[in-house]
């Protein structure tokens, strides 16, 4: 009895450990690739784009070395 709540134990553990990961990565994801201003090596492309949660228009932008985009917030 005592090493099926202890397999069950150590599963719940690792469930929270991975929720507590994930959200912590995804959260940080997003916003390093965006912002007001650009990193030096990116060049200005034609793509805009209107995020569907804030409204705002983020300019494209490109690093033709890394194939990074970077996403610039207008007004």
């Amino acid at each position: 009895m005592k090493w099926i709540v202890g397999f069950y134990g150590i599963q719940i553990l690792l469930f929270i450990v991975l929720i507590v990961v994930s959200w912590l990565i995804w959260d940080k994801r997003f916003k390093r690739k965006h912002g007001r201003d650009v990193p030096e090596g990116f060049i200005k492309t034609t793509e805009v784009n209107i995020d569907p949660t804030t409204k705002k228009k983020l300019i494209v932008y490109y690093h033709p070395e890394t194939g990074e985009r970077f996403y610039k917030e207008e007004d």
